[in-house]
């Protein structure tokens, strides 16, 4: 999947979300419902987050430059940490609403017609959220699978909210209107802090996840014949770049010719077996060796 193509779907987010929030805010209006108000405004930061993700992984694409020699990657996380800020000001706006009609609780106007409107509105969310986290995961794309992984708690809540209207449509309960859209203030808190707890743990140079880490070893294992072994293995991910450092010892009469190769074939398995990897490797004598590293096969 190409930068384009990337760029691509965090346009159409934008336009999948003012398509979704037309909708739920017509039924709204229909219905007069603090849930399904509730339920427009996250759109409302649907919108704002998917314009926030375009211009990251505009800004993430772009080439290494003499001010930022490591690339600019890291730019999706801002935009993932920005995103889980605009949801939790959301959820204070909702819990806001809730309050209101929770004091003076009001029935539904034209509940059908809403709740089918509502429900187009989700049936869409649900397709665009697919569509995000998988190209999101394919990649390595923190802004987008965050975009989807909040467009997919906007669709679970949606359902909720749809199936708590139609019980207090039937029983005659308008108080359960506001206390949804208190239910969606509070899951909406907790998607926003998971958002940002990601987003700052790759802002901090966290390791790449646990099976990332193994096959790197292991191609190093495979592939560094003629060293004897590599130690002090770090790895880092920022947006879909892996950023990988070690020490290769090799024998102390090799000449720099031949370690040279051993670090390209290196360097080569580890870029095609995990995309988007950069490569730092430290040569050093056998005396350095600490024996407890990578023992090379």
């Amino acid at each position: 999947m190409s930068a384009n193509d990337t760029v691509r779907l965090a346009v159409g987010s934008i336009v999948i979300g003012t398509a979704v929030l037309l909708l739920k805010a017509i039924a709204a209006h229909v219905t007069g419902s603090v849930a399904l108000f509730s339920d427009a405004l996250e759109s409302v930061v649907n919108i704002a987050t998917a314009v926030t993700a375009l211009i990251a992984i505009r800004l993430g694409a772009k080439p290494a430059d003499a001010n930022h020699p490591f690339g600019h990657s890291k730019a999706e996380y801002f935009s993932a940490v920005f995103e889980g800020v605009l949801i939790i000001l959301a959820a204070v706006a909702i819990l806001r609403e809730a309050y209101f009609g929770l004091i003076d609780p009001q029935p539904m106007d034209a509940p059908a017609t809403g709740l089918a409107i509502n429900a187009l509105a989700t049936v869409l969310n649900a397709g665009w959220a697919s569509v995000l986290i998988r190209h999101g995961r394919r990649r390595r794309s923190p802004a987008l699978v965050a975009d989807g992984k909040h467009l997919l708690t906007d669709v679970l809540t949606s359902v909720g909210v749809l199936v708590g209207l139609v019980l207090a449509n039937v029983t005659g309960l308008p108080v359960l209107d506001p206390l949804l859209a208190a239910f969606v203030a509070v899951n909406i808190l907790w998607t926003g802090w998971r958002i940002m707890k990601e987003s700052v743990g790759g802002l901090m140079d966290e390791a790449a996840p646990a099976d990332v880490v193994d096959r790197v070893r292991d191609i190093i294992s495979d592939s560094g014949e003629g060293a004897i072994e590599a130690h002090d293995v770090r790895t880092r991910h920022a947006g879909h770049t892996t950023f990988v450092e070690f020490h290769l010892v090799v024998p102390g009469d090799m000449s720099v010719f031949t370690a040279h190769e051993i670090c390209d074939r290196i360097e080569n398995a580890l870029q095609q077996e995990v995309k988007g990897t950069v490569v730092t490797i430290h040569v050093e004598p056998e005396n350095k060796a600490k024996h407890s590293g990578i023992v090379v096969i």
